[in-house]
């Protein structure tokens, strides 16, 4: 039977300094080259933090490379037209992580003179900025003692103290941002951050077992001698994720294609769309939703359905391919094409990789055309 060990309150969990020496001992040696670490740039570093909240470094690499090609500075990302900034972002899901980045890249050219605030406080009051980027871009920029807590942090060190507490739950990550602050050296604090994301990220991995033979940890981690590496981190059950079901519309002729803009606010609000509606509606009704809209269809085909996981819900979606007649506009020449109602946009192929984002929900169907 295996020995159950419950460090539970943050009594029972004595900081230890001696686990900062090792650990940076083995971060120097193992870390990563990332664009984001060649310096102390803020910009960079609040970019890249942003990115990789729920997405790993590889998939990340080509989104940040792009971003600061585009946007590579605090200004230019305050002054970028939104649908720039949602067609740099597209692909990252959780777009209104990059509207608030703009808020607060606005919020740092007006407040505070275009320069980043190396204060945890003031970071903090950022829009968009929460306790574990404030923590991460005053470390690594300012070398400011502030822990940085996300759920490598917190799978690393409830590992460590063989501690079952939900680390879901607000109380836990508060426990351990306390616990870090404790021993968070004054002259390495972002390295020590830093080094435990890269633990986190690339040993005491999120999926899977664990590499505790390359752990600077394994000589004093609980959960590896008492084997309860697979039964933490532990996470208390999440409700089950509300299926919705869409049909998603390709309503097209030999040039255009139909696209609409999603109310702004709410789930991908702003963004395009092919025109979705609610439910799996039937074929008659897919051809009178595009003659409503002025088009006259010439054939309909069913397209392969999808299915697509957000964090609470989840999209069941089937399509259609509506074939049109030719009574799309000519480039110039509104009169010849149907009155469409705001929102709606006809476009030609390439413009929807070029000019506009297109959720990643919608990635299947766009292959489709």
């Amino acid at each position: 039977m295996k020995k159950m060990t419950n460090a539970g309150d943050m009594a029972e969990i004595k900081p230890d300094p001696s686990i900062i020496t090792p650990l940076l001992a083995w971060y120097d040696e193992n870390k990563r080259i990332l664009p984001w670490r060649e310096d102390k740039d803020p910009y960079k570093i609040w970019v890249s933090e942003i990115m990789l909240q729920q997405t790993r470094v590889a998939a990340v690499m080509p989104y940040y490379e792009r971003f600061l090609r585009a946007l590579p500075d605090v200004g230019s990302l305050a002054a970028a037209e939104e649908e720039k900034l949602l067609k740099l972002w597209e692909g990252l899901g959780y777009y209104n992580r990059v509207r608030n980045m703009q808020k607060a890249a606005r919020t740092v050219m007006e407040e505070h003179g275009g320069q980043f605030p190396p204060s945890y406080d003031l970071l903090l009051r950022l829009p968009g900025i929460g306790e574990y980027t404030a923590g991460a871009v005053a470390s690594i920029a300012f070398g400011k003692c502030a822990p940085a807590v996300d759920g490598n942090v917190l799978r690393i060190l409830t590992r460590l103290t063989a501690d079952r507490s939900d680390v879901l739950d607000a109380k836990t990550k508060k426990k351990y941002a306390e616990y870090l602050a404790r021993v968070l050296p004054k002259d390495r604090p972002g390295d020590v951050n830093q080094a435990m994301m890269e633990l986190g990220a690339t040993v005491c991995i999120p999926n899977g077992q664990p590499k505790c033979g390359s752990c600077p940890w394994q000589d004093r981690c609980l959960a590896h001698q008492q084997d309860l590496t697979d039964e933490i981190p532990h996470k208390k059950k999440k409700n089950a994720r509300k299926i919705e079901k869409k049909t998603v519309l390709l309503i097209r002729d030999d040039k255009y294609t139909l696209i609409r803009k999603r109310p702004e606010g709410g789930l991908l609000g702003g963004m395009y769309e092919y025109p979705m509606l609610e439910g799996w509606v039937s074929s008659t009704q897919a051809k009178s939703f595009a003659a409503e809209l002025g088009f006259v269809p010439l054939s309909i085909k069913k397209t392969d359905s999808d299915i697509f996981i957000f964090t609470h819900k989840e999209w069941h979606m089937q399509g259609y391919l509506v074939k049109v007649a030719d009574t799309m506009p000519e480039a110039g020449d509104e009169s010849k094409g149907p009155v469409l109602p705001v929102g709606y946009r006809l476009i030609l192929p390439g413009q929807i990789d070029k000019d506009y984002a297109l959720p990643s929900a919608l990635k299947a169907f766009r292959e489709m055309l």
